[in-house]
């Protein structure tokens, strides 16, 4: 007999910890190797933890609910012999096949190696056998493009990478905390112990009150926001916008457009485009602080916020600025459609470099957003409200008037660019008319 530790496995680019959402066995349960023991979330990605060995749980060490650091232990598999030969004994038994419309793509003559030099496009949960692959051979997921439905990472696509020898490994990133890389890159002989967490808050509970347990997706949130408010000195900035012409040329359009591509046509979508299209003139605001040095993205990658009734989803939109106000519209609309049906998925999540806000959608006309770390600012539009307005020459008029509000990271940026890039964003938007603007 032997007892084996499983650990924490790095689920994803700069990931260093992860939450266990829901244990999946108990003590006294037998495993084969692969069998997947919990679940957990991380910031990135939900995901199976498999198990290493074939034999019995011994111990749950980790709580459900609990965040443990990469590489710490989480429970104990003892197994009926030990060491190199429990291993060599599993592996001599046929690996399972992967379903049918996970194959790759017919015509295929020759297995090509499915790296994605940029951000990966896995899908948001892997089968056993993938982590197992991927965890043997050190292999990022998120650097991964999948081929089976959905985008999908499958077995086959790892083995196609091995085959190659192209090994897809994330670089270190500044921003993140630092991990031994013996505790990341390959099962270390002395498990990592969690750090340690901050001290509870003692809340009174009184009779009546409710206690809501706080979830995996609601504790990933709480640690993103606080690592934003700790790490960058915010400052804010708003201007006032009137878009009484905007509304005009979009409320126009919008029966028609319902009608002939069958989602709506929103003001929102008319906003990212503004904002696409000033960052493309002030890169500077489309940067990320890495410690000794500042990075200005090339790509335009808007996230956008969706709330749902208990956690909050930040999708992106990808390369904005190459993007009509009608393709805007209808990814706001589909990837809004996948959050609210849980069929978000990781790559949907990943890369972007500045956020866009419609807290105006909740009747907010004023607020200071929190950044979405890393990106160096975030914009809050806000509700179109209906005010009267002195015009040039002294005349009152009814006006349809917006605030947007700019959250910006002040070690990266500073007043003068951020006011040149609320002023160019104010400018489009009050030019936007049926003359001047084409939404196709």
């Amino acid at each position: 007999m032997a007892i084996e530790n499983i650990t924490m496995p790095q689920l994803g680019e700069s990931v260093t910890e992860g939450t266990i959402e829901k244990w999946l066995v108990k003590p006294g349960d037998k495993i084969n190797k692969y069998d997947p023991l919990a679940e957990v979330n991380t910031d990135k990605v939900n995901a199976e933890i498999p198990s290493s060995f074939s034999g019995t749980v011994k111990e749950i060490i980790a709580a459900e609910g609990e965040t443990l650091k990469v590489g710490a232990v989480v429970c104990t598999i003892e197994t009926e012999v030990s060491g190199e030969a429990a291993v060599e004994q599993v592996e001599a038994a046929p690996a399972k096949e992967e379903p049918a419309n996970e194959m790759p793509a017919e015509g295929s003559l020759k297995p090509q190696s499915p790296i994605k030099r940029e951000k990966g496009a896995a899908s948001g949960r892997f089968s056993p056998a993938v982590l197992r692959l991927s965890q043997e051979h050190g292999i990022d997921l998120s650097l991964v493009e999948g081929s089976g439905r959905g985008g999908r990472i499958t077995r086959k696509d790892l083995q196609a990478i091995i085959d190659s020898g192209e090994i897809p490994t994330a670089k270190p990133v500044q921003e993140e905390v630092a991990v031994p890389q013996q505790a990341i890159s390959a099962p270390a002989a002395e498990p990592v112990k969690p750090a340690a967490s901050a001290p509870k808050t003692e809340i009174p509970v009184a009779t009546g009150d409710i206690e809501i347990p706080v979830t995996g997706v609601r504790r990933a949130i709480a640690n993103n926001m606080l690592k934003s408010k700790h790490e960058a000195p915010h400052a804010w900035m708003t201007v006032e916008v009137d878009v009484t012409n905007l509304v005009a040329y979009r409320d126009s359009l919008k029966n028609d457009f319902r009608q002939r591509e069958g989602y709506n046509l929103t003001y929102f979508a008319f906003f990212v485009k503004a904002v696409a299209q000033a960052l493309k003139e002030f890169p500077m605001m489309n940067s990320m602080w890495a410690g000794d040095k500042i990075v200005q993205k090339k790509d335009i990658n808007l996230s956008i916020a969706v709330a749902t009734e208990d956690s909050l989803f930040v999708p992106v939109i990808k390369h904005a600025d190459e993007k009509t106000i009608k393709g805007i519209a209808r990814e706001v609309n589909e990837l809004a459609t996948k959050v609210r049906s849980g069929k978000l998925a990781a790559a949907d999540m990943q890369g972007g470099t500045f956020t866009v806000n419609n807290t105006g959608s909740f009747g907010s006309v004023q607020s200071m957003g929190i950044i979405n770390h890393p990106q160096a600012a975030i914009l809050q539009v806000e509700s179109i409200v209906k005010r009267p307005v002195i015009l040039d020459g002294g005349m009152i008029a009814p006006r349809d008037m917006v605030n947007l509000c700019l959250s910006l990271d002040h070690r990266v940026l500073d007043g003068l660019v951020c006011g040149r890039f609320l002023a160019r964003v104010k400018e489009i938007l009050e030019n936007v008319s049926a003359e001047n603007t084409s939404i196709y």
